[in-house]
């Protein structure tokens, strides 16, 4: 198999399986409930976000984890609005995570305080950062075409127009050197399960600004958000720092298996994997235009503007992309026509390029997408 779909699931890593049997036989089998201190299964939250936050500059103690992506921006913009209550307008753009402007929809249809969804094209972000807006929510890749927005230049200008700063940074983390610190964002969220290699419903992760923390009402006021959860007090009050923005029980087996993955991490500078990333996109935008010409490149074709991803636009795309799946080429596709393919130096290389330019050209230059069976859609693109 030539795996070329880790912006979407990463594979699973060689330590993961006994990392996850040791937990289950030696920590719960061993310990049963006594494995939440003995195991420190409550400090794993705070211990796994601090090996995230050195993939994303983030100082220690910023980063906590727990729940899904969609749950950590709903906290982060909930957190933002309250921050900017005299301000209405939540701006993001196209090229979002759907998911992230649907949470926001429902944010403001709950609140009910006459705030808007402000969506415009990616190119035109920095021109409406205005006084208007309340907060800036912004994928900093773009899931669909991989162009990257400019995080320090686009932050520097929501703050000087009084605005709070959310990054998603789903396609960021472990693709791209990010510098949370340095850009001084107020918050940033993301998932686990793409570059980093955490598995299918891996937890996310949520970052805020160290100085704005302690000014943060959490909307989920969860049990484990608490400042002393084994008081049972009746009345909540929010945990010193990055824990308030913890919610529920956390997800120990899965967070075993993202621990265990971060440590592949360990010595490896995001510089020499950005490199390498740009080498092997490169490699394959160079191929894939020489023998594949009906494909058109929908992806920035400059590097420095595009990340750890290529996508190309065919009119077939979907039987296209189920042709190179049958062939164990795995990319993915997104509509309406885009077939994308994920570059994850950690596993793959030059060989992994060129061989897969060579299954899909054969694909191409001999319509094997145009059968029936490549045709039907299946639930998940």
């Amino acid at each position: 198999m030539i795996y070329l779909d880790g912006n979407s699931l990463g594979p699973l890593p060689k330590s993961v399986d006994s990392a996850l049997s040791s937990m289950v036989t030696d920590q719960w089998g061993a310990h049963l409930i006594k494995g939440w201190n003995v195991d420190d299964w409550m400090g794993q939250p705070m211990r796994v976000g601090n090996m995230i936050g050195k993939l994303v500059g983030a100082p220690e103690g910023s980063i906590t984890m727990g729940d899904t992506l969609s749950v950590k921006v709903y906290q982060a913009l909930s957190a933002g609005v309250q921050m900017r209550p005299d301000r209405k307008v939540i701006l993001s753009d196209s090229g979002n995570f759907p998911s992230d402007l649907y949470m926001a929809q429902g944010l403001i249809a709950q609140l009910d305080q006459g705030h808007e969804l402000r969506v415009v094209e990616p190119d035109d972000v920095m021109d409406a950062i205005t006084d208007e807006v309340a907060v800036v929510m912004i994928t900093q890749v773009d899931y669909r075409s991989g162009a990257v927005h400019d995080m320090a230049a686009m932050t520097a200008k929501a703050q000087a127009a009084g605005a709070v700063m959310i990054w998603d940074l789903a396609h960021s983390a472990g693709a791209v050197p990010v510098d949370l610190a340095g850009c001084g964002c107020e918050f940033a969220v993301g998932c686990t399960y793409k570059y980093l290699n955490g598995g299918p419903g891996a937890p996310a992760f949520i970052y805020v600004r160290p100085y704005v923390i302690e000014d943060i009402k959490p909307a989920l006021s969860g049990w484990l958000g608490h400042d002393a959860p084994f008081a049972f007090d009746l009345d909540y009050r929010p945990a010193m720092g990055i824990e308030r923005m913890r919610v529920g029980t956390p997800p120990v087996l899965q967070l075993t298996a993202l621990e265990s993955a971060l440590a592949v991490w360990d010595g490896v500078e995001m510089a020499d994997v950005r490199a390498a990333s740009v080498r092997l996109t490169e490699l394959f935008i160079s191929e894939v235009e020489a023998r594949c010409p009906e494909l058109t490149l929908f992806s920035p074709r400059d590097p420095a503007h595009r990340g750890s991803q290529v996508s190309f636009a065919h009119a077939e795309g979907y039987a296209v992309m189920q042709a190179l799946i049958a062939r164990d080429v795995i990319g993915d596709f997104r509509a309406p026509n885009l077939i994308r393919f994920g570059f994850t130096p950690l596993y793959i290389d030059d060989a992994d390029v060129t061989g897969a330019v060579d299954v899909l050209a054969d694909i191409l230059d001999n319509r094997v997408w145009d059968d029936p069976k490549y045709m039907a859609k299946s639930r998940v693109t």
